[in-house]
């Protein structure tokens, strides 16, 4: 019997969350060394170029992936078996053709709005993009087996592999385009794991199928178009900021996001993990399906409130660490973000669930809205008060996203409204966290770890962590 059809895929999703996000984290404090390195190695304005070049890039990807990678995890793990990676195939060739034709409109626009060789690392990310691209549809077997600690592994390579790459380049003094190149060679070797993993489950061949693409994307289309919003949503922040405020400003916010940037995989692998059990209980089970988002929702909760408190605490050391004295003034600024980050984390829930009852034409309609809102707001608040104008539109629309699609699942579905027993508690352990900050001339490291002891002791106290989560760990049996 498949994984997914017994109890026990609670608890290896959760297992295998723990994995993914510890492999992250650690892949992440090596990772934080070569950004460092990077900020300054480019100073601010190649920094901001930089940033700028990879938005362009990310658009590509998820303009390119139409929710192919989401609908496809979604499907496999729904589907009969002999109908599961044909269809796998499909997106695969889908997915490679998108992806190129992208790749080639990007540069071209990047050659006309920078420079030649803003986009020459403009294709050369683009290549990149394409064999990540490629190793997510082969790693679908391995997310839908909930075999998450290899897709753990596989993470982490990739990010050491960046790292390393990264500080080669800087001892080399390269030039911007080499640092946008980067993801091609770890690409290659990340890909080649993933299918020494997988072969023999399924076949590696893309199929290039037009009829069975205009099918596959009429049915997705809004799902895709939802997508598509989504990925513009913090890069027109971006483009906004750099259009109207200026380049100071553009670096102060383009270091800041990509602090921002590194730390928004942590909900995605939370809220990913558990995914392929609400496709198979939102297909089978309702009431199981209420009862896996509502505990989801209560840990995302207490973690999200946790980043937000910690990020607030700890941004000036992060921008000292990673750009150094030059970039203190985008401490507030990642303070404001990190508000953003910390309602993504419930959001990434909600949007999982959306996605899992396959209400595809409800995520157009809240991603475009939300799309619309934060431009609008950036808009204003940038002119107003810069890069920390921005940060605090993002963060606005992020939490006015959340409660709209919390609003959208549990519409006309009582047995998927969850308990908010939680709320109080991690409001009462948010605002205790947040003390700290009045504690003048104490280093910044000192406050974050009193910030993180009396947040824990709080959520402790008020008793607001699932027992289902207490039960995992071995001492508190």
């Amino acid at each position: 019997m498949e994984i997914l059809s017994t109890t026990a895929a609670g608890p290896a999703a959760v297992r295998g969350g723990a994995l993914r996000v510890g492999g992250y984290l650690l892949g992440t404090l090596v990772s934080a060394l070569s950004a460092a390195l990077l900020l300054r190695h480019l100073g601010k304005i190649d920094t901001g170029l930089y940033v700028s070049a990879l938005a362009l890039v990310a658009i590509v990807g998820s303009v390119s992936d139409l929710g192919l990678t989401a609908v496809g995890v979604r499907e496999v793990a729904t589907l009969p078996e002999d109908e599961r990676w044909p269809l796998a195939r499909d997106l695969l060739g889908l997915r490679i053709t998108l992806t190129l034709s992208g790749v080639a409109v990007m540069t071209a626009i990047a050659w006309a709005a920078y420079s030649g060789p803003v986009a020459l690392g403009v294709a050369l990310a683009g290549m990149g993009l394409l064999l990540q691209a490629t190793q997510d549809n082969f790693a679908i077997p391995l997310t839908v087996g909930l075999r998450l600690g290899w897709v753990a592994a596989l993470d982490l390579s990739r990010q050491l592999l960046t790292t390393a790459l990264i500080a080669v380049l800087v001892l080399l003094d390269a030039s911007l385009v080499p640092f946008l190149g980067v993801s091609v060679p770890v690409g290659l070797v990340v890909l080649a794991a993933t299918v020494m993993l997988v072969r023999g489950t399924r076949s590696l061949a893309p199929t290039f199928a037009w009829r069975r693409w205009r099918r596959l994307v009429g049915s997705i289309l809004p799902y895709s178009v939802a997508v598509t919003a989504s990925a513009l949503y913090f890069r027109i922040a971006i483009l906004l900021v750099g259009a109207l405020s200026t380049a100071a400003q553009l670096g102060d916010f383009g270091a800041s996001f990509r602090v921002i940037e590194v730390l928004t995989v942590v909900p995605a692998l939370l809220a990913g993990s558990a995914f392929p059990i609400f496709a198979r209980a939102a297909r089978d089970d309702h009431e199981r399906f209420g009862y896996a988002l509502g505990r989801v929702f209560e840990v995302s909760v207490i973690v999200g409130a946790w980043v937000a408190v910690s990020i607030a605490i700890g941004a000036p050391l992060a921008m000292s660490v990673i750009g150094g004295s030059e970039f203190a003034s985008a401490a507030p600024v990642l303070a404001f973000q990190g508000i953003g980050l910390g309602a993504m984390f419930v959001s990434l829930v909600w949007a999982n669930a959306l996605l899992g009852l396959g209400l595809y034409k409800r995520i157009m309609q809240l991603n475009i809205a939300a799309l619309v809102f934060n431009a609008a707001l950036v808009a204003v608040l940038v002119t107003a008060d810069g890069a920390r104008g921005a940060a605090i539109a993002t963060a606005i629309a992020e939490v006015a996203v959340t409660i709209a699609q919390a609003l959208a699942v549990i519409h006309r579905r009582p047995t998927l409204r969850p308990s908010l027993r939680v709320v109080p508690g991690v409001a009462l352990a948010a605002a205790v966290g947040l003390v700290p900050l009045a504690f003048a001339g104490v280093p910044t490291i000192a406050r974050l770890v009193c910030s993180t002891a009396m947040f824990t002791v709080v959520v402790l106290l008020t008793r607001v962590l699932p027992d289902e989560l207490l039960e995992l760990v071995p001492w508190s049996r």
